[in-house]
Protein backbone atom coordinates (compact mmCIF):
# COMPACT_ATOMS: atom_id res chain seq x y z
CA UNK A 1 0.00 0.00 0.00
CA UNK A 2 1.57 3.36 -1.00
CA UNK A 3 2.46 5.76 1.77
CA UNK A 4 0.26 8.90 1.98
CA UNK A 5 1.76 11.92 0.29
CA UNK A 6 3.01 14.51 2.81
CA UNK A 7 1.03 17.71 3.07
CA UNK A 8 2.88 20.52 1.26
CA UNK A 9 4.25 23.35 3.39
CA UNK A 10 2.42 26.67 3.32
CA UNK A 11 5.10 28.09 1.03
CA UNK A 12 4.83 25.15 -1.41
CA UNK A 13 1.05 24.71 -1.33
CA UNK A 14 -1.17 26.35 -3.95
CA UNK A 15 -4.80 27.30 -4.55
CA UNK A 16 -7.05 24.49 -5.73
CA UNK A 17 -10.35 26.41 -5.77
CA UNK A 18 -11.96 29.76 -5.01
CA UNK A 19 -15.70 29.72 -4.33
CA UNK A 20 -18.05 32.63 -3.66
CA UNK A 21 -21.53 33.31 -2.35
CA UNK A 22 -23.60 36.49 -2.20
CA UNK A 23 -26.02 37.26 0.59
CA UNK A 24 -28.09 40.39 1.24
CA UNK A 25 -28.19 41.35 4.92
CA UNK A 26 -30.88 43.73 6.24
CA UNK A 27 -29.64 46.72 8.23
CA UNK A 28 -31.44 47.00 11.59
CA UNK A 29 -30.89 50.77 11.38
CA UNK A 30 -31.27 51.65 7.66
CA UNK A 31 -28.84 54.25 6.33
CA UNK A 32 -31.67 56.03 4.58
CA UNK A 33 -34.58 55.08 2.31
CA UNK A 34 -32.24 53.74 -0.39
CA UNK A 35 -29.73 51.89 1.81
CA UNK A 36 -31.53 49.21 3.78
CA UNK A 37 -29.24 46.21 3.17
CA UNK A 38 -25.59 45.19 3.00
CA UNK A 39 -24.28 42.96 0.22
CA UNK A 40 -21.86 40.43 1.71
CA UNK A 41 -19.79 38.38 -0.73
CA UNK A 42 -18.27 35.34 0.98
CA UNK A 43 -15.04 33.90 -0.43
CA UNK A 44 -13.54 30.49 0.40
CA UNK A 45 -10.08 29.43 -0.74
CA UNK A 46 -9.18 25.73 -0.63
CA UNK A 47 -5.62 24.57 -1.31
CA UNK A 48 -4.19 21.44 -2.85
CA UNK A 49 -2.99 20.46 0.62
CA UNK A 50 -6.50 20.79 2.08
CA UNK A 51 -6.08 24.11 3.84
CA UNK A 52 -9.07 26.47 3.89
CA UNK A 53 -9.26 30.24 4.27
CA UNK A 54 -12.37 32.42 4.50
CA UNK A 55 -12.68 36.03 3.39
CA UNK A 56 -15.37 38.39 2.23
CA UNK A 57 -16.14 41.58 0.40
CA UNK A 58 -18.85 44.01 1.43
CA UNK A 59 -20.80 46.92 0.00
CA UNK A 60 -23.94 48.83 1.07
CA UNK A 61 -26.77 47.87 -1.32
CA UNK A 62 -24.96 48.64 -4.60
CA UNK A 63 -22.52 46.47 -6.53
CA UNK A 64 -22.49 43.16 -4.71
CA UNK A 65 -23.41 41.12 -7.79
CA UNK A 66 -20.71 42.86 -9.84
CA UNK A 67 -18.09 42.17 -7.18
CA UNK A 68 -19.03 38.51 -7.02
CA UNK A 69 -18.98 38.27 -10.82
CA UNK A 70 -15.42 39.59 -10.97
CA UNK A 71 -14.35 37.16 -8.25
CA UNK A 72 -16.00 34.22 -9.97
CA UNK A 73 -15.17 35.05 -13.60
CA UNK A 74 -11.82 36.86 -13.45
CA UNK A 75 -10.08 36.31 -10.12
CA UNK A 76 -10.79 32.65 -9.37
CA UNK A 77 -9.57 31.25 -12.73
CA UNK A 78 -6.33 33.24 -12.46
CA UNK A 79 -5.74 32.37 -8.81
CA UNK A 80 -6.15 28.60 -9.11
CA UNK A 81 -2.77 26.91 -9.26
CA UNK A 82 -0.89 29.89 -7.83
CA UNK A 83 0.72 30.41 -4.43
CA UNK A 84 -0.72 31.50 -1.11
CA UNK A 85 1.27 34.64 -0.32
CA UNK A 86 -1.40 37.40 -0.19
CA UNK A 87 1.02 40.17 -1.14
CA UNK A 88 2.32 38.34 -4.21
CA UNK A 89 -1.20 37.36 -5.22
CA UNK A 90 -2.53 40.90 -4.81
CA UNK A 91 0.14 42.50 -6.98
CA UNK A 92 -0.07 39.90 -9.74
CA UNK A 93 -3.87 39.89 -9.87
CA UNK A 94 -4.20 43.68 -9.76
CA UNK A 95 -1.83 43.95 -12.72
CA UNK A 96 -4.01 41.55 -14.69
CA UNK A 97 -7.32 43.10 -13.60
CA UNK A 98 -6.66 46.83 -13.70
CA UNK A 99 -7.67 47.02 -17.37
CA UNK A 100 -11.21 46.74 -15.99
CA UNK A 101 -10.50 49.64 -13.62
CA UNK A 102 -7.74 50.22 -11.13
CA UNK A 103 -10.15 50.56 -8.22
CA UNK A 104 -13.82 50.28 -7.35
CA UNK A 105 -15.22 46.86 -8.23
CA UNK A 106 -11.67 45.64 -8.94
CA UNK A 107 -10.37 46.39 -5.45
CA UNK A 108 -13.62 45.34 -3.76
CA UNK A 109 -13.27 41.94 -5.43
CA UNK A 110 -9.55 41.63 -4.70
CA UNK A 111 -10.33 42.21 -1.03
CA UNK A 112 -12.35 38.99 -0.87
CA UNK A 113 -9.41 36.85 -2.00
CA UNK A 114 -6.85 38.85 -0.02
CA UNK A 115 -8.77 38.40 3.24
CA UNK A 116 -9.20 34.68 2.58
CA UNK A 117 -5.44 34.29 2.07
CA UNK A 118 -4.59 36.21 5.24
CA UNK A 119 -7.12 34.07 7.12
CA UNK A 120 -5.60 30.91 5.65
CA UNK A 121 -2.05 31.88 6.59
CA UNK A 122 -2.99 32.86 10.14
CA UNK A 123 -4.94 29.62 10.63
CA UNK A 124 -2.01 27.63 9.24
CA UNK A 125 0.25 29.26 11.84
CA UNK A 126 -2.43 28.78 14.54
CA UNK A 127 -2.52 32.51 15.12
CA UNK A 128 -4.99 35.34 15.12
CA UNK A 129 -4.55 38.06 12.51
CA UNK A 130 -2.90 40.23 15.15
CA UNK A 131 -0.67 37.37 16.21
CA UNK A 132 0.42 36.82 12.62
CA UNK A 133 1.17 40.51 12.10
CA UNK A 134 3.23 40.48 15.29
CA UNK A 135 5.24 37.51 14.02
CA UNK A 136 5.81 39.43 10.81
CA UNK A 137 7.50 42.20 12.79
CA UNK A 138 4.74 44.67 13.62
CA UNK A 139 4.29 45.89 17.19
CA UNK A 140 0.71 46.15 18.53
CA UNK A 141 -0.80 48.38 21.17
CA UNK A 142 -2.90 46.52 23.78
CA UNK A 143 -6.11 48.43 23.07
CA UNK A 144 -7.59 51.16 20.89
CA UNK A 145 -10.34 53.73 21.27
CA UNK A 146 -13.75 53.38 19.65
CA UNK A 147 -15.95 56.28 18.62
CA UNK A 148 -19.71 56.28 18.22
CA UNK A 149 -20.93 56.82 14.67
CA UNK A 150 -24.29 56.91 12.97
CA UNK A 151 -25.69 57.27 9.48
CA UNK A 152 -28.23 59.69 10.85
CA UNK A 153 -28.85 62.59 8.46
CA UNK A 154 -32.39 61.29 7.94
CA UNK A 155 -33.09 61.03 11.69
CA UNK A 156 -35.53 63.50 13.22
CA UNK A 157 -33.72 65.84 15.60
CA UNK A 158 -35.09 64.11 18.71
CA UNK A 159 -33.77 60.73 17.48
CA UNK A 160 -30.37 62.25 16.72
CA UNK A 161 -30.18 63.78 20.19
CA UNK A 162 -31.21 60.49 21.79
CA UNK A 163 -28.48 58.68 19.88
CA UNK A 164 -25.91 61.19 21.11
CA UNK A 165 -27.13 60.74 24.70
CA UNK A 166 -26.74 56.99 24.37
CA UNK A 167 -23.16 57.41 23.16
CA UNK A 168 -22.40 59.59 26.16
CA UNK A 169 -23.94 56.94 28.40
CA UNK A 170 -21.65 54.31 26.87
CA UNK A 171 -18.65 56.42 27.78
CA UNK A 172 -17.57 57.46 24.29
CA UNK A 173 -15.20 60.42 24.26
CA UNK A 174 -15.69 60.94 20.52
CA UNK A 175 -18.80 60.77 18.31
CA UNK A 176 -19.62 61.40 14.66
CA UNK A 177 -22.78 62.71 13.01
CA UNK A 178 -23.91 63.41 9.45
CA UNK A 179 -24.42 66.82 7.89
CA UNK A 180 -25.11 67.92 4.32
CA UNK A 181 -28.85 68.56 4.23
CA UNK A 182 -30.31 71.08 1.76
CA UNK A 183 -30.53 73.83 4.42
CA UNK A 184 -27.26 74.81 6.13
CA UNK A 185 -29.19 76.43 8.99
CA UNK A 186 -30.73 73.04 9.81
CA UNK A 187 -27.28 71.42 9.78
CA UNK A 188 -26.07 74.09 12.20
CA UNK A 189 -29.01 73.51 14.54
CA UNK A 190 -28.42 69.75 14.53
CA UNK A 191 -24.69 70.10 15.21
CA UNK A 192 -25.47 72.58 18.00
CA UNK A 193 -27.91 70.12 19.57
CA UNK A 194 -25.40 67.26 19.54
CA UNK A 195 -22.63 69.47 20.86
CA UNK A 196 -24.93 70.54 23.68
CA UNK A 197 -25.63 66.88 24.59
CA UNK A 198 -22.03 65.66 24.50
CA UNK A 199 -20.56 68.75 26.14
CA UNK A 200 -17.49 70.83 25.25
CA UNK A 201 -14.81 68.25 26.04
CA UNK A 202 -15.81 65.30 23.86
CA UNK A 203 -14.64 65.23 20.26
CA UNK A 204 -17.36 65.82 17.68
CA UNK A 205 -16.72 64.73 14.10
CA UNK A 206 -19.02 65.79 11.25
CA UNK A 207 -19.41 63.91 7.97
CA UNK A 208 -20.95 65.39 4.80
CA UNK A 209 -20.62 62.25 2.63
CA UNK A 210 -19.52 64.31 -0.43
CA UNK A 211 -22.75 66.34 -0.54
CA UNK A 212 -21.24 69.81 -1.04
CA UNK A 213 -19.50 71.68 -3.81
CA UNK A 214 -16.65 74.02 -2.86
CA UNK A 215 -18.86 77.08 -2.38
CA UNK A 216 -21.23 75.24 -0.02
CA UNK A 217 -18.35 73.52 1.78
CA UNK A 218 -16.64 76.86 2.47
CA UNK A 219 -19.89 78.31 3.83
CA UNK A 220 -20.57 75.22 5.96
CA UNK A 221 -17.05 75.11 7.37
CA UNK A 222 -17.32 78.78 8.34
CA UNK A 223 -20.68 78.19 10.06
CA UNK A 224 -19.58 75.03 11.87
CA UNK A 225 -16.11 76.09 13.08
CA UNK A 226 -17.55 77.44 16.33
CA UNK A 227 -18.53 73.91 17.36
CA UNK A 228 -14.85 72.92 17.21
CA UNK A 229 -15.20 69.79 15.07
CA UNK A 230 -12.39 67.28 15.44
CA UNK A 231 -12.64 66.81 11.68
CA UNK A 232 -14.85 67.49 8.67
CA UNK A 233 -15.23 64.25 6.70
CA UNK A 234 -15.83 63.96 2.95
CA UNK A 235 -17.00 67.55 2.46
CA UNK A 236 -16.61 67.30 -1.36
CA UNK A 237 -16.63 64.73 -4.14
CA UNK A 238 -13.65 62.46 -3.56
CA UNK A 239 -12.68 62.90 -7.23
CA UNK A 240 -12.13 66.65 -6.76
CA UNK A 241 -8.63 66.88 -5.34
CA UNK A 242 -8.18 70.54 -6.31
CA UNK A 243 -11.28 71.62 -4.38
CA UNK A 244 -10.07 69.81 -1.27
CA UNK A 245 -6.74 71.63 -1.50
CA UNK A 246 -8.58 74.95 -1.62
CA UNK A 247 -10.93 74.05 1.24
CA UNK A 248 -8.09 72.89 3.47
CA UNK A 249 -6.32 76.19 2.81
CA UNK A 250 -9.40 78.19 3.85
CA UNK A 251 -10.61 76.38 6.98
CA UNK A 252 -9.08 75.56 10.33
CA UNK A 253 -11.17 72.38 10.62
CA UNK A 254 -9.08 69.27 9.92
CA UNK A 255 -10.20 67.58 6.69
CA UNK A 256 -10.73 63.81 6.63
CA UNK A 257 -11.06 61.66 3.50
CA UNK A 258 -10.49 58.09 2.46
CA UNK A 259 -13.57 55.87 2.41
CA UNK A 260 -14.11 56.77 -1.26
CA UNK A 261 -10.44 56.60 -2.25
CA UNK A 262 -9.84 53.06 -3.40
CA UNK A 263 -6.20 52.63 -4.37
CA UNK A 264 -2.70 53.02 -2.99
CA UNK A 265 -1.86 55.36 -5.85
CA UNK A 266 -4.76 57.72 -5.20
CA UNK A 267 -3.84 57.94 -1.52
CA UNK A 268 -0.33 58.89 -2.59
CA UNK A 269 -1.75 61.70 -4.72
CA UNK A 270 -3.60 63.07 -1.70
CA UNK A 271 -0.52 62.81 0.48
CA UNK A 272 1.62 64.52 -2.18
CA UNK A 273 -0.92 67.33 -2.50
CA UNK A 274 -1.33 67.84 1.26
CA UNK A 275 -5.08 67.88 0.65
CA UNK A 276 -6.22 66.25 3.91
CA UNK A 277 -5.19 65.99 7.54
CA UNK A 278 -6.73 62.57 8.21
CA UNK A 279 -6.91 59.46 6.02
CA UNK A 280 -9.65 56.86 6.46
CA UNK A 281 -8.95 53.81 4.28
CA UNK A 282 -11.65 51.16 4.22
CA UNK A 283 -10.00 47.73 4.31
CA UNK A 284 -12.47 46.28 1.80
CA UNK A 285 -12.63 49.20 -0.61
CA UNK A 286 -8.85 49.52 -0.97
CA UNK A 287 -8.53 45.83 -1.81
CA UNK A 288 -7.89 44.07 1.49
CA UNK A 289 -5.33 43.87 4.29
CA UNK A 290 -2.34 43.93 1.93
CA UNK A 291 -2.98 47.40 0.43
CA UNK A 292 -4.46 48.72 3.70
CA UNK A 293 -1.16 48.11 5.47
CA UNK A 294 0.78 49.73 2.65
CA UNK A 295 -1.44 52.82 2.75
CA UNK A 296 -1.22 53.05 6.53
CA UNK A 297 2.57 52.66 6.50
CA UNK A 298 3.02 55.37 3.89
CA UNK A 299 0.61 57.75 5.62
CA UNK A 300 2.36 57.23 8.95
CA UNK A 301 5.76 57.82 7.39
CA UNK A 302 4.50 61.12 6.01
CA UNK A 303 2.96 62.24 9.30
CA UNK A 304 -0.71 61.81 8.37
CA UNK A 305 -3.22 60.44 10.88
CA UNK A 306 -5.03 57.20 9.96
CA UNK A 307 -8.46 56.30 11.31
CA UNK A 308 -9.85 53.17 9.57
CA UNK A 309 -13.30 53.46 8.04
CA UNK A 310 -16.10 51.17 9.27
CA UNK A 311 -15.86 47.37 9.72
CA UNK A 312 -14.57 47.35 13.31
CA UNK A 313 -14.32 43.53 13.19
CA UNK A 314 -11.44 44.02 10.75
CA UNK A 315 -10.38 47.60 11.45
CA UNK A 316 -10.22 46.79 15.15
CA UNK A 317 -7.66 44.06 14.46
CA UNK A 318 -5.52 46.37 12.31
CA UNK A 319 -5.78 49.56 14.40
CA UNK A 320 -3.51 48.26 17.21
CA UNK A 321 -0.70 48.31 14.64
CA UNK A 322 -1.33 51.96 13.78
CA UNK A 323 0.19 54.84 15.76
CA UNK A 324 -1.27 55.95 19.09
CA UNK A 325 -4.49 57.89 18.66
CA UNK A 326 -5.94 55.89 15.79
CA UNK A 327 -9.70 55.52 16.33
CA UNK A 328 -12.01 52.68 15.33
CA UNK A 329 -15.47 53.54 14.01
CA UNK A 330 -18.48 51.68 15.45
CA UNK A 331 -21.60 52.51 13.42
CA UNK A 332 -24.92 51.88 15.14
CA UNK A 333 -26.54 48.75 13.77
CA UNK A 334 -23.68 47.80 11.42
CA UNK A 335 -21.54 45.56 13.63
CA UNK A 336 -21.47 41.97 12.38
CA UNK A 337 -23.00 40.80 15.66
CA UNK A 338 -25.83 43.35 15.24
CA UNK A 339 -26.36 42.14 11.68
CA UNK A 340 -26.78 38.60 12.99
CA UNK A 341 -24.23 37.05 10.64
CA UNK A 342 -21.71 35.67 13.14
CA UNK A 343 -21.94 32.01 14.16
CA UNK A 344 -20.07 32.62 17.40
CA UNK A 345 -17.93 35.16 19.26
CA UNK A 346 -16.10 37.64 17.08
CA UNK A 347 -12.44 38.71 17.00
CA UNK A 348 -12.94 41.92 18.97
CA UNK A 349 -14.40 42.95 22.31
CA UNK A 350 -15.79 46.46 22.81
CA UNK A 351 -16.38 47.68 26.34
CA UNK A 352 -17.57 51.27 26.25
CA UNK A 353 -15.00 53.27 24.29
CA UNK A 354 -12.29 50.59 24.47
CA UNK A 355 -11.65 47.84 21.93
CA UNK A 356 -9.44 44.83 22.54
CA UNK A 357 -8.83 41.86 20.28
CA UNK A 358 -9.29 38.19 21.04
CA UNK A 359 -7.07 35.28 20.07
CA UNK A 360 -9.51 33.65 17.68
CA UNK A 361 -7.61 32.02 14.80
CA UNK A 362 -7.39 33.65 11.40
CA UNK A 363 -9.64 36.65 10.91
CA UNK A 364 -11.82 35.26 13.70
CA UNK A 365 -15.00 35.70 11.67
CA UNK A 366 -17.09 32.55 11.49
CA UNK A 367 -20.13 33.54 9.48
CA UNK A 368 -23.51 32.01 10.16
CA UNK A 369 -24.63 29.62 7.47
CA UNK A 370 -27.64 30.66 5.40
CA UNK A 371 -28.74 27.05 4.86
Amino acid sequence: MPEPRPEPSWADDCIASVTTGLRRVPLPRPWGPDVTTIDLIEVTVTTVGGRVGHGFSWTPTIGGAAVEAMLRSDIAPRAVGSGLDPEVQWDELWWQLHEAGSAGVTTFALAGLDLALWDLRARTERASLGGLLTRLGRRPRPQVEVYGSGVNLHYPLEDLVEQARRWVGLGYDAVKMKVGGPDLAVDVDRVAAVRDVIGPDRRLMIDANQRWDLRRALAAASALERFQPAWLEEPLLSDDLAAHIELRRETAIPIAVGESIHSVWRFREWLDAGAADILQPNVIRVGGITPFLRIADEATTRGATVHPHLLPELSGQLAPFLPEGSLVEAVDGAMFAELGILAGPGPIDIQGPTLTTTDRPGLGLDLRSTR
